[in-house]
């Protein structure tokens, strides 16, 4: 199911024993569109810091009571690496959090969480990464991005401006970042329409622009999205075909 980011922030994070805090951002990587963390402030608990949680650990998602389950406690919450959730996360930082957690990097693998698809499939795999692979990649640039801060980016098509980003939506079952929900009312009235990041050609992180390789008038004419509504497989059909894609739910 895909949920916007919107949604998910303010949801509570309840641990085997106990209340955590509340949601605040998601951390991404922007080579694959993954969402790896998620920044959740503890509040009065510990102090109003801000900790990373990982996908890894969550059981189980209650919508209707705006609550995610997670299976670690507060103490090793607690007792987890400190990290600056104002700056950029290092690799070693990244090693230092998922070390403490007891899993491997995720990174080296072939598929989107080390050689699985879904957090899920990550932790069957725990041992499939060797300690060589992990040194080897010790030093590489994380890529990791707040999905707060790119909202607000100008959308720019191969012919023009088009928009600005007000949104994007989250796959739950692998944490891919699905769609950037992007609002062209700055030149039609009251138009949202979807965007893939596989249609992005770059990301601007200074000028904070997204460039996507596709004409105004091409999504001027895309299908409609609506944040009120559920999001069917049948626009997102629609989506792709507008725009002569392949969709990502037929690949092998």
């Amino acid at each position: 199911m895909l949920r916007s980011i919107k949604e998910l922030e303010g949801y509570s994070v309840i641990a085997i024993d106990g209340y955590i805090g509340e949601v605040k951002d998601f951390y991404f990587d922007d080579a694959t569109w993954v969402v790896r963390y998620l920044i959740v402030d503890t509040g009065t608990w510990l102090q109003s810091r801000k900790v990373l949680v990982s996908p890894i650990v969550i059981d189980r998602t209650n919508a209707s009571e705006h609550v995610l389950q997670v299976k670690i406690t507060k103490e090793q919450v607690e007792n987890s690496p400190d990290i600056n959730t104002d700056k950029p996360v290092s690799r070693q930082h990244e090693e230092s959090h998922l070390r403490y957690y007891g899993y491997p990097p995720y990174w080296g693998g072939i598929g989107l969480w080390g050689d699985g698809m879904s957090p899920e499939l990550y932790v069957e795999n725990l041992r499939v990464l060797a300690a060589a692979e992990e040194a080897k990649h010790r030093d590489d640039d994380p890529h990791l991005r707040s999905c707060n801060a790119i909202i607000g980016y100008h959308v720019h098509a191969s012919d023009g401006d088009i928009g600005h980003v007000e949104g994007m939506l989250i796959d739950e079952e692998t944490w891919s970042l699905r769609y950037l929900v992007v609002n062209t009312s700055n030149w039609w009235l009251g138009h949202s329409v979807l965007i893939a990041p596989p249609w992005i050609t770059a990301i601007s992180w200074t000028e904070e622009t997204v460039t996507v390789d596709m004409s105004r008038e091409a999504i001027q004419l895309a299908p409609r999205y609506n944040p009120l509504n559920t999001l069917l497989r049948q626009q997102e059909s629609d989506t792709y075909k507008h725009h002569k894609r392949r969709d990502y739910w037929s690949e092998p």
